[in-house]
């Protein structure tokens, strides 16, 4: 984004740009750009290409908080929970008793009291996407009429279940993403909490047997999990050059290319008919870790995106992340941190 608002100061925008979904606000906001439905009546006899190819659900990712279509949706995760399956065996724990975050909680414990092991590593990148997951699993909300909402009661209990494995049990690694996932593909964790984007890097890199289930929730609430991934959108300012990229966009979304993507990056398709190619379900058959993450789509949330200062809002609840898991009170904290996005809105 601040590339992006870069080239737009130098008149030098490319024609098209991949968002990530928790700057859809920001970007829409800042940004000189065609939606599709415009660039669609613009420049195709087909009218009915997006209303066809995509559900509305997976359409409500790409829009702002006034619901206008700011671009398709091109890339899409969902968090899934990895887990060595020959350690849990040896430690009598079963994939069914992970189904909540209180038994994820459990497990870990047994697992450093026999092994010393860690027992879960949630990914912690230059986002919050896991942690919102987490958050919204409880039954809490993150953002509540165009405002920071996250700091209740279902949240901070959330969060203090998380600290609590992290600096109390110390049966949770907190680490940068790169250093947890390399310990849980060398066996030093037992689960793992991330993107099924990982699932390729994860099925090449272990020595053990590992699977993955859907997303956890808490006792009496039900999972729910905020789509990763991005839209692609038209920043183009010339009629010619739009029009290039509408072409453009349509051929990406064909079966095969999507098809393609997804296997070079392990995101999913966004398409129903990219999901039912015969391709594609050969590759999912081959790769089983995807099946959990494709069942959540149907039930995704679009990923939070702040109506104003959408980049600072994330920073923001960055910060609040690592000062918890450092130790910091989670009522302080969140509080502090809501409050704070809350006055830039």
């Amino acid at each position: 984004m601040q590339n992006l608002q870069s080239a737009q100061a130098s008149n030098k925008v490319p024609d098209i740009v991949q968002v990530g979904w928790a700057y859809t606000n920001y970007f829409g906001s800042n940004f000189k750009y065609l939606t599709p439905t415009a660039a669609q009546s613009k420049f195709d006899k087909n009218s009915h290409f997006i209303t066809k190819n995509f559900t509305k659900r997976t359409l409500s990712f790409a829009k702002d908080s006034n619901g206008k279509l700011v671009g398709l949706p091109y890339s899409l995760s969902t968090p899934i929970l990895y887990y060595n399956k020959t350690m849990l065996d040896k430690y009598g724990i079963k994939a069914s008793d992970l189904a909540t975050w209180e038994g994820v909680s459990g497990a870990a414990k047994k697992i450093k009291a026999a092994s010393g092991n860690y027992g879960l590593y949630i990914q912690e990148p230059g986002d919050t996407w896991a942690q919102q997951a987490v958050l919204l699993s409880n039954g809490a909300k993150i953002i509540q009429k165009g405002k920071a909402a996250f700091d209740s009661k279902k949240g901070q209990a959330a969060y203090q279940l998380y600290q609590d494995m992290v600096v109390k049990d110390k049966t949770a690694l907190h680490t940068p993403w790169a250093q947890g996932m390399d310990a849980f593909v060398n066996g030093k964790v037992a689960i793992a909490y991330t993107t099924v984007a990982q699932a390729s890097h994860v099925k090449s890199s272990v020595n053990f047997d590992v699977q993955a289930i859907t997303s956890p929730h808490f006792k009496g609430q039900k999972a729910v999990v905020p789509v990763g991934g991005s839209m692609l959108a038209i920043t183009a300012q010339k009629t010619a050059q739009q029009k290039a990229a509408w072409v453009f966009e349509k051929y990406m979304y064909d079966n095969s290319s999507l098809v393609t993507w997804s296997k070079g990056t392990g995101y999913l398709p966004p398409t129903s008919s990219a999901l039912k190619d015969p391709t594609f379900k050969s590759y999912v058959n081959d790769n089983p870790m995807l099946k959990p993450a494709i069942a959540q789509i149907d039930t995704a949330v679009p990923w939070t995106s702040f109506p104003k200062n959408g980049l600072d809002a994330e920073q923001t609840m960055i910060d609040a992340r690592d000062k918890i898991l450092a130790g910091s009170s989670v009522k302080s904290t969140l509080k502090a941190a809501q409050e704070k996005i809350n006055e830039q809105q």
